[in-house]
Parts: structure tokens; C-alpha cells; sequence
């Protein structure tokens, strides 16, 4: 019925245009020449753009063509002039007029995604979580896929030289801007060396990029880095590439905003960025030769919190939700499923939640502390408590099993015996009476725990477990800036953190990252000095034979398990609600289901 007063409406409005031609009086010769020259504009139009690239069908044709637009002008004109019966064409009927408004409403299809990841700011550079999302439209050149092996995203194939420090990269053919313009190796080598330059956390290109070198011939750029590098193909899973011919005259592009469009070459192109309503808007990029989406627009809606968007899911008003490197709230999983309108993707997440120590810091510095801490800590509970069920009690190698080159060490224990035990053979007694270990200064041991306010139960949890075994134990809570501060000087005992999928990866990988203590950065610990370690990292990136990675990546994991520089809490699972009548989706470990693929795959099914 909606249909059928649209099509009355449109009727209608028709009728009096054409009347307020008439009430002009024009000749049939002066009519002629308007449709004339409304054809004539058409037609340089469809030849302007062939000069360029031609716009991709995409399922649904934006090509003009004889059963397209030009059907389309003509309807329009005939009813604007009251015509008819003009040459060549026929009547304007209903079925004409319906069938224009099903096109309509078909190029409508909006896919809708909620996600707690506030975009603050129109920056496309400078903003954290707008650059994650800007992975739909500006796709990196490599992807990792379902099962975590990198593959290319905007390139065919790649290269590296036997030395590992020379990278090629060769780019598929049949990739264009969201303007028309092709993409080519230039945009490439700008990307790279732009944010090398220009971004303070892609510095190391600036560092170590000693030269780079295009080849049009071969569709490729080649870099070449000053020592050898061997993850090169995982950092470029990350980096989006942009237009040169937009970006060069950009200076700072931390700080330039806009609000949109953002020229793309991914299936989509960013169209807007509307902070006011919360959401960024995606439009079929035209110039796009993959495989085409369904959805002629995707919207990221922007919520203040998860239970605001879990309203969002329950309403109706989105179809998936999507957190970079977290999950759905386990807690809102019931309220969803009440609906009979979801389903969910459950995969265990390759970042995990674990307990940091001040490595430079008595008793910390002692491995048999840490070894008797590691055993005071009830895992089962905190699985229970803070992620429902939702996971699993991790290894003491800390690399979660959904890794690649993940090995099975020894499953952490919970066992206040040996705890008390461990810590009595270390020489930590309670020599006064007073039911608090002494250390070896012969003081009370109180241990502080650093956390922040998001970790406030596992904090809780962790200074009843310790208190358990004899070991006085305060919260301290910090917001995110204090916190890094007090992470960065050592002034701190121990504190609860997070390591996401991208900071299991980064450096030589396997978590190494975020204890390498040569690194800085906002999330890193930097509290491992022990050269063993530092000469493990320094091996995996000089190499990139397979065999040999996955050896050295079994000796990393070996080496947590023996010395506990942190103290994994548990393995969690990401589980993600989306839609049950739009299928095709999948997770990746690095973005979850925010992935190029997903986006040009998935389709909607009936009920």
C-alpha cells in the first residue's frame, strides 16, 4: 500500500508540471529542442565518463543505457512535457512508474553497524577508530584471512629479496579511485613514505625506508629498508592507502578534517562523516571492478556505550555490531537472542587480558615471586565472572591458540598451596606473627595493583587472591593518561592490561611487542631486558623462511611459560551478533568481521 501512494503522489506532482508547461503555450518545435538538448547532455555525459573509467555495473546498472537512464530521462521528459506520445517511446504507465520506484527503493539497501568505538573527530588520518573503519574504503594492500595467513588485498602477488630488506609489491590491474582516477605504484610509495613522514606511530618507515622505486611497466613498488625487515607484509595490512593527486598537498594530515567525501578505492568510498548524527556514511564507490555488493550504502552508527547500541540491535536499527579488538558485551547476548532476530559468530580472539609486572622492581624481579603469584590467582573464577563462560583458562606461554604457530605449553594452575609453598622456598615468611609476607628487606610486602577503571572486578579479584596467601594488596585506579604515564616511568608494582590482535602481531610478534623493552608506545610495558628475549626478537625479524618462524615463535612462547614476565588471565571469545537474514559473514583475527571480503559478500535472505 505504501507503494501505491507513492506511485498516486508521483502521478500527481507529474500532472502539474505538465500543466504549467501548457499554461506557457511552447510550440511542439520549441518541445523538440528541449528534448534535444537534454538527450545531447546525456550523451556527452556517458562520453565524459567513458574518457575516464567506466562506472561498474555493481549488480544494478549506473551505466546509462538503453533500458537505464535513457528510459528513465525519457519517462521523465515525456511527463514534464505532457508528451505523450513522443517518437520511439511509449506511454507512461504505472508499471513504468513502479518499476522506477522498486529500482529506487532496491538501490536504497542500507547495511547498518553498530559499534562503541566513538569516532571524535573528522579527521581521517588522525582519528584512531575512523582508521580502522576507513579500512572499507582505503583498503590496505595486504589482508589476513579466517585462518590468519596474510594474503594481498590490492596486490596480486609479493616479494622479498633473500636478505630480507627489499619488499615488491604488485598491484592488480583493475583498481580505481572512487574520482575515476586509476590507482597506481606512485599512490602506493606516497602512502608508505606520507605516513612515514607524517604520523607519529608509522615513524619507523621514516627510520628505516632507505629507498623505494616504481615500476609502471610492472604495475609494482619496491622498498627498500635499511636492515632486514620480515614483517613487512603484516605492517601493510594495516596501512591505508590513499590518492596521491588528493593527499599531496595535504601538510598535516593529523590535524586536517573534512567531512567527506574521502576518495577510496575499495568497493566503497567514505561519503560523509556526520559526527552530529553519530554515524559515517559508505557509498558504492562507481569505478569498483570486484565483485560487486549488495548494499548500495553501509552506515557505521557511533554509540556512547554498548548497552545504547545493544538498544540500537534489539529496535532494529542495526544489523551487526563491531568493536575493534573486543567483543558483543557477553552480558547482552540473552537480550538478543530473545529477539529471534540474530545470530552470532563466537571465535576465540588472538588478544587476551593479562597481569604485567614492574620487572625492574623487588619482588617482581624475582621469577620465583612471579611463579608463586602465578599460582594465587583463580582463573576458573575470573572466566566465570568477567567474561560469562566465554573463554578459557590460558597456558602459560600466553599465546592464545587461535595464533598462528601457537604451541601447548603447560596450562596455568590455581593453587594456593603452592603458591604459599613457592613463596615460603623463595625465602618470603611471615617472621612476626602478623599474617603478612616479609621480603627480602625484611619489610611487609604490600603489593599495589595499577589498574584501570574498565579492569575494576578483575582488580578486586586479583588482591583477594593475593591477600589469600599472605600478601597485603592495594588497588590503585588511574585513567588511561595517568596510567600511561606511571607504565612508562615504572612507577607501578604490577598492573591489569589488554594486548590486542594488532599488538600480539606488531614487532617480531607472538606478544613480543608489548614487552621488548627498546619499544615505546602508548600500550607496551617495555619491561623485558633480559637479552635472551631481545636476541629471540631480533632473530624473528631477520627471517622469513616459514619453518624457522615457527621455531623461533615455539622458543617465545617457552620462554613465557618459563619466566612469567606477565601472567595471562584468560583466552576470551569475540563473539559478534549480527542480522540472521543477512548471511556470508566471517572473522578474520585482525579486524574481525570489519573485512573487505565481508562487505561484497554478504547478502539478505527471507525469513
Amino acid at each position: 500500500m505504501k507503494s501505491r501512494r507513492k506511485v498516486e503522489t508521483g502521478r500527481g506532482s507529474m500532472m502539474k508540471k505538465s500543466k504549467g508547461f501548457r499554461g506557457l503555450q511552447l510550440k511542439r518545435g520549441l518541445k523538440s529542442w528541449l528534448i534535444f538538448t537534454a538527450l545531447m547532455l546525456v550523451f556527452c555525459s556517458v562520453i565524459h565518463l567513458a574518457g575516464a573509467a567506466e562506472p561498474e555495473n555493481s549488480g544494478e546498472s549506473i551505466t546509462p543505457s538503453n533500458d537505464g537512464i535513457m528510459d528513465r530521462i525519457m519517462t521523465y521528459i515525456k511527463g514534464l512535457l505532457g508528451e505523450e506520445n513522443i517518437q520511439g517511446s511509449g506511454a507512461v504507465s504505472e508499471a513504468a512508474i513502479s518499476d522506477i520506484q522498486q529500482s529506487a527503493d532496491s538501490e536504497k539497501a542500507v547495511l547498518k553497524i553498530a559499534t562503541p568505538g566513538m569516532v571524535k573527530s573528522t579527521s581521517f588520518i588522525g582519528d584512531s577508530n575512523l582508521g580502522v573503519f576507513a579500512h572499507l574504503s582505503n583498503p590496505p594492500l595486504m589482508k589476513m584471512d579466517s585462518g590468519g595467513k596474510l594474503t594481498g588485498q590490492l596486490v596480486e602477488n609479493y616479494e622479498v629479496s633473500e636478505n630480507n630488506t627489499c619488499w615488491t609489491f604488485y598491484l592488480k590491474n583493475n583498481l580505481y579511485w572512487s574520482d575515476g582516477e586509476p590507482v597506481t605504484p606512485e599512490d602506493v610509495d606516497f602512502s608508505i613514505r606520507y605516513y612515514g613522514k607524517k604520523t607519529p606511530w608509522a615513524s619507523w618507515i621514516n627510520d628505516t625506508l632507505e629507498s623505494s622505486a616504481v615500476s609502471d611497466a610492472n604495475n609494482s613498488v619496491t622498498f627498500k629498508f635499511n636492515k632486514p625487515y620480515t614483517r613487512i607484509d603484516l605492517e601493510f595490512a594495516t596501512y591505508n592507502i590513499l590518492p596521491a593527486h588528493v593527499w599531496e598537498t595535504i601538510e598535516n594530515p593529523m590535524e586536517y578534517t573534512n567531512n567527506g567525501p574521502y576518495t577510496g578505492c575499495g568497493p566503497y568510498y567514505l561519503k560523509q562523516i556526520d559526527l552530529n548524527a553519530g554515524k559515517l556514511v559508505f557509498e558504492k564507490n562507481p569505478y569498483w571492478k570486484g565483485k560487486a555488493p549488495e548494499f548500495e550504502t553501509v552506515e557505521v552508527h557511533f554509540y556512547s556505550s554498548a548497552d545504547v547500541a545493544t538498544l540500537s540491535l534489539k529496535n532494529g536499527e542495526v544489523d551487526t555490531y563491531y568493536k575493534y579488538a573486543g567483543s558483543y558485551p557477553y552480558s547482552g547476548i540473552e537480550q538478543l537472542e530473545g529477539t529471534g532476530n540474530f545470530d552470532f559468530i563466537e571465535k576465540t580472539d588472538i588478544g587476551l587480558v593479562f597481569l604485567a609486572f614492574n620487572l625492574e622492581k623487588a619482588p617482581f624481579s624475582d621469577p620465583e615471586f612471579r611463579e608463586a603469584l602465578a599460582y594465587a590467582i583463580n582463573y576458573e573464577e575470573i572466566v566465570n565472572l568477567e567474561i560469562l563462560g566465554h573463554g578459557e583458562v590460558p597456558n602459560r606461554g600466553f599465546v592464545p591458540p587461535a595464533m598462528e604457530n601457537f604451541k601447548e605449553t603447560e596450562k596455568l594452575e590455581y593453587s594456593p598451596e603452592k603458591a604459599r609453598k613457592t613463596l615460603e622456598k623463595a625465602g618470603y615468611k611471615d617472621s612476626n606473627g602478623n599474617g603478612i609476607l616479609e621480603g627480602k628487606d625484611g619489610k611487609d610486602i604490600k603489593l599495589e595493583i595499577l589498574i584501570r577503571p574498565e579492569y575494576a572486578r578483575t582488580g578486586e579479584l586479583l588482591e583477594e587472591y593475593f591477600e589469600h596467601v599472605g600478601l597485603a594488596s592495594d588497588l590503585r585506579t588511574a585513567d588511561s593518561d595517568t596510567w600511561m604515564t606511571l607504565k612508562d616511568n615504572y612507577e607501578y608494582d604490577m598492573t591489569v592490561t589488554r594486548s590486542t590482535p594488532w599488538g600480539m602481531l606488531m614487532h617480531a610478534s607472538w606478544g613480543s611487542g608489548y614487552f621488548d623493552s627498546r619499544r615505546t608506545g602508548q600500550g607496551v610495558m617495555h619491561n623485558l631486558d633480559d637479552t635472551e628475549f631481545l636476541k629471540l626478537c631480533d632473530d624473528v625479524l631477520a627471517i622469513t623462511d616459514p619453518e624457522e618462524l615457527q621455531a623461533y615463535a615455539y622458543e617465545i612462547q617457552d620462554y613465557y611459560a618459563e619466566n612469567l614476565p606477565a601472567v595471562p588471565l584468560y583466552w576470551n571469545s569475540v563473539v559478534t551478533p549480527y542480522n540472521r537474514h543477512i548471511e556470508g559473514w566471517y572473522t578474520d583475527p585482525l579486524y574481525g568481521i570489519y573485512n573487505l571480503d565481508n562487505f561484497v559478500n554478504v547478502t539478505k535472505i527471507d525469513a
